[in-house]
């Protein structure tokens, strides 16, 4: 990308266990955040805000330079990370992912409400205060676009 370019590019990204099942143990949990983190900051211009989640699912919220293609840098993403985790001390089968994910841009003013909701993913979770735009991985009836 040449030196003159300048972007903002805000992400949600969000996808889910495969058959939403409850892989993300106590153990596995923060070594899959820790490489989501890890992997993620390989690519130039990438940048991690935060990562959280609960036992089914991931939430990211990160700024992708513009000559990224999201598809298949979260592909490869997921792909890695199940394959660390499964390779490490959890051991084989311990993390698999469900096919697709979900993307939702938002503006830099923004920022620190996703950090903060991503942050307190079980407490929105418990009181059920989980705001529907951000951990859809389908869209919903009468949705534009497609979300994989």
């Amino acid at each position: 990308m040449p030196r003159n370019v300048y972007w903002e590019m805000y992400f949600h990204l969000i996808w889910r266990t495969k058959e939403s099942m409850p892989l993300l143990t106590a153990k596995a949990e923060p070594l899959t955040h820790k490489y989501l983190i890890h992997r993620a900051l390989q690519t130039p211009g990438v940048v991690v805000h935060e990562v959280g989640g609960i036992e089914d699912h991931v939430h990211m919220a990160v700024s992708l330079p513009p000559t990224l293609e999201p598809a298949k840098w979260i592909g490869d993403l997921k792909g890695a990370c199940s394959h660390e985790i499964n390779h490490g001390v959890c051991g084989p089968g311990s993390l698999a992912w469900q096919t697709g994910y979900g993307i939702v841009t938002f503006g830099k003013r923004d920022l620190p409400w996703v950090v903060e909701y991503i942050r307190n993913q079980r407490e929105h979770h418990q009181r059920g205060t989980v705001v529907a735009r951000l951990v859809e991985i389908e869209m919903p009836e009468g949705g534009e676009g497609e979300a994989r």
